[in-house]
């Protein structure tokens, strides 16, 4: 009779195994078909990387590149120009207010 419940567990771990990887298969070809629509809209978009690989290149030969190319995003272009770099602003710290105390040098 043991032998009957292990052969039917066996069964039931095989046939749970097959189900899973049936959905991992599936899963894969859902996600390798979503990256290929995204890569098909990404290259009829008139958009580049940025940075793009030469500024890439030269960064990785030391030459510091202030400014990059615009890549031809929508957030870039702002009524058909370069919109304008936002700078970041000091924010005051929650611990402003907090000071330390001075440690004083031994002497001795």
């Amino acid at each position: 009779m043991a032998e009957v419940d292990q052969a039917a567990h066996a069964k039931a771990a095989q046939e749970a195994d097959k189900k899973r990887q049936e959905e991992a298969r599936k899963k894969v070809k859902e996600d390798r078909e979503a990256r290929e629509k995204s890569s098909r809209e990404m290259s009829s978009a008139d958009v580049k990387p940025t940075p793009t690989q030469e500024e890439n290149d030269l960064a990785a030969s030391g030459v510091h590149v202030p400014e990059h190319e615009p890549d031809g995003s929508e957030e870039q272009n702002v009524g058909g120009a370069q919109a304008k770099e936002s700078k970041p602003t000091a924010t005051p710290s929650p611990r402003a207010g907090y000071a330390t105390r001075a440690s004083e040098p031994k002497t001795g």
